[in-house]
């Protein structure tokens, strides 16, 4: 048996990146999997299709998790027409345009802590009565090494990541009389979209593949190697792992 058969996964920005490999690991593993996109319908379908390949069931729901109203429509889609979810994990997001504080625009500011802060907040709190009536519930946040570094030019991504984190922690000790374990996974530069605009733009490498020399174990981290510290968080081999902050980048900083 699987060792998350009977389990029902909800993945944000579980269409394409990081999110897509979380999403399919976890259904190698045997868990279902929901997963949250905001706008690549082609992308999510893509995703969902390999989801299915591995056995098990998926389906993909449009949501903005930005908005408050968007977040307990996807709970109550996910619940109503396919499972209560007993893993959650959150990790849509968005990249900071590299700007000062000085010159930040305060909608850019306001919009990145939304992504990364309020709506993981409004998320977890619709999906919370579910949770609890699990025999056991993880949540997931992935976060960044940026909360380590809190670099120059990136003040909206690195307040988010930071709230997100100081939630994390509080529901940890909030929820664990609950049976609910809540971590979170932090990764360094990782081969996505996101990862390829910001190697180029903050290095001028066109490839991120020629990064990889400079990099521990000879490569830049794949979506696939934070999918496995993921899929460990919520496994029977971490029942006893709560209110932790894994870092996957090989031992970069």
């Amino acid at each position: 048996m699987s060792e998350l058969s009977g389990r029902l996964a909800l993945v944000t920005g579980g269409g394409r990146g990081i999110g897509a490999a979380i999403s399919i690991t976890l259904a190698e593993a045997g868990a279902d999997v929901a997963i949250g996109y905001r706008k690549d319908e082609e992308a999510a379908a893509k995703t969902v299709a390999a989801i299915e390949a591995a056995g098990v069931r998926g389906r993909a729901f449009r949501a903005a998790v930005d908005n408050a109203e968007d977040c307990a429509a996807l709970v109550a889609d996910v619940t109503g027409g396919f499972g209560s979810p007993d893993i959650l994990v959150h990790c849509a997001g968005i990249a900071s345009r590299g700007k000062s504080v000085a010159d930040t625009d305060p909608a850019e500011l306001e919009r990145v802590l939304r992504v990364h802060a309020m709506g993981p907040h409004h998320l977890t709190q619709a999906a919370l009565p579910h949770l609890r009536q699990a025999d056991r519930a993880d949540v997931v946040f992935i976060s960044s090494v940026a909360t380590d570094k809190m670099g120059a030019n990136g003040a909206p991504y690195s307040m988010g990541k930071a709230a997100m984190e100081a939630l994390a922690h509080t529901l940890a000790k909030e929820e664990r009389r609950n049976g609910i374990r809540v971590n979170i996974v932090a990764p360094g530069l990782v081969d996505t979209e996101m990862g390829r605009r910001l190697i180029r733009a903050t290095a001028g490498i066109e490839n991120i593949r020629d990064a990889d020399p400079n990099f521990p174990f000879g490569h830049v981290c794949t979506p696939e190697e934070v999918a496995a510290a993921v899929t460990f968080l919520v496994s029977p081999a971490a029942g006893y792992v709560n209110d932790q902050r894994i870092v996957v980048d090989g031992g970069t900083f």
